[in-house]
């Protein structure tokens, strides 16, 4: 695989131990000899010792805080066993664990919250050391619960004062070579319902096993069209009529303007084996206005050739992608088909956090190359978070010299923390940022494709990478005495000592809204982000600003104090600079020339008077918690809202409830591609009537107009005419540490993502822009169009195995290959699949996976898996258990 296939991750656990191979000595006390510490005995221990991480349990105890994770608390035990002995005083273990630990039962081990997810052990002076083969066990409660395996982040570390740290080897993930998947030798399975697949004592979601899929897959199997005659996304209308071309001899380009335009679909076309050629089938373009839809055009193929006409350039360039989506790369023929179509969407996003792990620069072009081939056209680039900044600016070299690395410093003089799991090595591929050269040419490549690109740098909240680069430029100007300039780009204020926590647990990671120099440097980040693009030929026009979870910072700075008692701004109170600082930085976009985009929480507690005329909000409110109504608000004062609802289009949520599944859960367990092609974004909360809360059990939504207690409108349907501008996928990445797992969260669901923001299905509910109330006691959606949806889904998921997959096979994409339903009837194993057409196959304990094309009589329990189209890749295997025939 081209993507770090054999990727072993770095740290997060930090063993800052003090630690020595020896027994004690005759005539010496055991405190003496524990002072002995050496670089070898430190390796030595950190690679030998094993770390077991086990989940006791979900289920609540008294001893659960109940002022902390909502009441719940897991238990997790954790065990060290040494092959060798270790003695030492003063050794602490830092890890990460994604919620912040309570409470720990044991007499020898302490654990201490230290900043975001990092935690650090210690010993008691109970503890004289670690004995060859004993092992040393605590267990520990953490807030809320934990249902993914995954969740034990990675790659502890060993550390002593005047010694390089070290990678705790048990604790890194190994790569599976049949799947190309991380494994996490030192997680315990998860295998009780009860105890480790629970949420809580009322969740009812099932655990996605070979027997609940096959159920569900079954009732799905439906007759399908011919392949030929669909494409992905669908177009507005296609007529299909009697006759074919063959294209496998090329096309010949008729156009009277420049084609560079179009190069990029072009060599689509040929990388499937459509070449231009002089001899070959006749494709002739036209720009011809029709209608004010941009991206529209029409595409008639026929006896003479294929003609593409289209509003403008874009939409000539959707039509030479249509004849991509046509044809499959083992038949270069398309049918004589007329197509009409335009999207239904002007903003079809698709947004990745290069952030909080990096991706790396051709993972970037790749992905604009897919994006391109099913007409999206907008790439929200998350830059900068509090685990990383990413790109490079010129004047600020701290930035990217020290917050865009993580790895043992405890300082932070040469990197951030070691947090997700980011371990020692500051060259590992979870760090890295784009330089300025790299950034143009992601710029000009998107360009290429009719993608626009637009970054963000998160703030005021998720900025604390940014903040110790400019503690860190603080340090170094004031060494060299150049006060004015330490402070120039400074974003926090040294003397403040307000105590909060955001929602990932920093208690640092918010710009001081009150300071003039935290405006400074955006200013300075603006200009050279905007130069960069106007360098690359891709003016700046929109930037994302986040503008989400403050967390209650700023109470205690002096400087906010001042400000809040002094300003002209209608400043009273502390909760208020976040907006304050939201329509500043709007400001200082607008006064360059750039629109305002963020997300909508931290977005609606602004003034909209204050706002510029156009502003963008990625509305992400979950539909099972009334999520409609923020975006109804706030599209109904005119700002533009791209649809980000998390239980449909985050793409670090698992495909399938599983444990051994990868990504964060919560606002889903489970969102595969075939959710995300049921969705309606027109109509949030008619999702009530067939889709599950976040625990698998029903809900009703609101969307009746409610006056508050002093007469306000706290929430109320869309005004009629009001429209969300678009949809957005977003792929974060927390735990996604490497470019083939970012593409396998995103591939196959792309294709979903894509067809929602172009089609407008027939089975759709229109919004009714009047109060209603949802529930599945109400059937706004009927039996019929429900009907019409499991059909098209059934012919969707049939082209996407069947025609797309081996272009993303030959495009190089590490695309997810589906868990598959299996089931043992009558004593003889059947096997399905949710994508229809791959290679399925089976195996006993004994036996060597075997090709599975029929039922045939198993006596034992088996594995089953399927394989990718190009069979070089398997998919995660399953067990199906054998009951005997009574």
């Amino acid at each position: 695989m081209k993507k770090s296939f054999a990727l072993t991750l770095a740290t997060s656990l930090i063993i800052s131990a003090c630690f020595d191979n020896k027994t004690p000595q005759p005539g010496t006390s055991i405190d003496s000899q524990q002072s002995i510490i050496s670089q070898e005995s430190l390796n030595q221990f950190a690679d030998s010792v094993d770390v077991k991480y086990q989940l006791v349990t979900n289920i609540p105890t008294e001893q659960c805080d109940e002022n902390r994770g909502d009441g719940n608390c897991f238990v997790v035990e954790m065990s060290f066993t040494a092959k060798q002995d270790f003695y030492g005083k003063g050794w602490a273990i830092y890890f990460s664990q994604i919620n912040p630990v309570q409470s720990v039962d044991s007499d020898i081990f302490t654990i201490e919250h230290v900043n975001g997810d990092l935690h650090k052990i210690t010993a008691t002076d109970k503890f004289t050391g670690f004995k060859a083969g004993q092992k040393y066990s605590m267990q520990y409660r953490v807030d809320f619960w934990s249902l993914s395996e995954t969740d034990a982040l990675p790659n502890y570390i060993v550390h002593a004062p005047e010694l390089d740290a070290q990678v705790i080897k048990s604790t890194q993930t190994v790569i599976n070579p049949e799947t190309g998947l991380e494994k996490y030798p030192f997680v315990e399975n998860y295998t009780s319902v009860e105890k480790q697949f629970n949420r809580t004592a009322t969740e009812q979601t099932k655990w996605a096993t070979a027997e609940l899929l096959f159920e569900r897959n079954a009732a799905k199997e439906m007759a399908t069209k011919n392949i030929k005659e669909q494409l992905i996304p669908t177009p507005k209308s296609i007529k299909v009529s009697s006759g074919t071309i063959d294209l496998s001899k090329g096309i010949s380009i008729e156009f009277n303007a420049d084609k560079a335009p179009l190069n990029s679909a072009l060599q689509r076309l040929e990388t499937l084996g459509i070449k231009q050629s002089k001899n070959g089938v006749n494709v002739s373009l036209a720009i011809e206005k029709s209608n004010n839809v941009l991206g529209s055009y029409q595409l008639v193929s026929g006896d003479t050739g294929i003609a593409i006409s289209a509003n403008d350039i874009s939409g000539l360039y959707y039509g030479l992608q249509s004849i991509a989506a046509l044809v499959a790369v083992d038949d270069l023929s398309i049918p004589f088909v007329h197509i009409d179509d335009e999207p239904h969407y002007q903003f079809r996003g698709m947004m990745v956090d290069v952030a909080r792990n990096f991706h790396s620069k051709q993972f970037v072009l790749d992905l604009l190359d897919q994006m391109a081939a099913y007409k999206l056209n907008k790439l929200h680039l998350h830059l900068g978070d509090d685990e990383g900044w990413r790109l490079e600016i010129d004047g600020l070299p701290e930035l990217t010299d020290i917050s865009s690395k993580r790895c043992f410093d405890l300082s932070e003089q040469t990197c951030l923390l070691p947090q997700l799991g980011a371990g020692v090595d500051s060259s590992s591929s979870v760090n890295g940022y784009y330089s300025k050269q790299d950034y143009i040419d992601i710029l000009k490549y998107a360009s290429e494709r009719h993608i626009q690109v637009i970054p963000s740098l998160d703030m005021p909240g998720h900025s604390r990478s940014s903040i110790v680069a400019m503690k860190a430029r603080y340090k170094r100007l004031m060494a060299a005495g150049d006060e004015q300039g330490a402070k120039q780009y400074l974003l926090h204020d040294e003397n403040d000592t307000t105590v909060y926590s955001s929602v990932q647990y920093y208690n640092d990671n918010t710009i001081n809204g009150c300071m003039e120099s935290s405006y400074d440097f955006i200013g300075k980040v603006m200009d050279e982000v905007k130069s960069l693009h106007e360098q690359a030929g891709q003016p700046l026009s929109r930037y994302h600003i986040g503008a989400d979870e403050t967390a209650g910072a700023w109470v205690e700075s002096p400087i906010c104090k001042a400000f809040i008692a002094n300003n002209d701004a209608g400043v009273t109170k502390p909760e208020q600079v976040g907006s304050y600082f939201i329509e500043r930085v709007a400001k200082i976009l607008t006064e360059r020339g750039i629109e305002t985009a963020g997300w909508n929480d931290g977005m609606m507690h602004t003034n909209p008077e204050n706002m510029p005329d156009v502003v963008q909000a990625n509305s992400w409110g979950l539909t099972y918690w009334q999520g409609h109504q923020a975006a109804h608000k706030l599209a109904n004062q005119n700002w533009e809202i791209v649809v980000s609802s998390p239980d449909a289009t985050y793409f670090d949520f698992p495909y399938e409830a599983d444990p051994k599944e990868h990504g964060y859960y919560w606002a889903s367990r489970h969102s595969n591609t075939e959710k995300l092609f049921q969705f309606m974004p027109d109509n949030l909360p008619v999702h009530a009537e067939f889709w599950l809360d976040r625990e698998d059990k029903p809900y009703q939504t609101d969307d009746s107009l409610v006056i508050g207690d002093k007469g306000e409108i706290s929430s109320a349907p869309m005004k009629v005419g009001k429209k969300f501008v678009g949809i957005q996928g977003q792929l974060w990445s927390e735990n996604t540490r490497n470019d083939d797992l970012a593409e396998y969260k995103i591939f196959p669901r792309l294709f979903a993502l894509a067809e929602r923001a172009w089609h407008l299905p027939n089975w759709s509910v229109p919004y009714p822009y009047k109060g209603k109330k949802y529930s599945q006691e109400t059937s706004n959606f009927t039996d019929e169009k429900r009907q019409q949806r499991d059909q098209n889904w059934a012919e969707f998921a049939n082209v996407i195995t069947n025609k797309e997959l081996n272009k993303l096979d030959r495009a190089n994409i590490f695309y997810r290959i589906p868990t598959v339903g299996g089931k043992i009837i009558d004593g003889k194993l059947y096997i399905n699949s949710t994508l229809p057409g791959l290679a399925l196959e089976y195996k006993t304990a004994e036996s060597k996976w075997t090709s599975w094309t029929q039922p045939v009589t198993v006596t034992t329990d088996v594995l089953v898996r399927a394989r990718s189209k190009d069979l070089t890749r398997a998919g995660r295997e399953l067990e199906v258990k054998f009951v005997a025939i009574k």
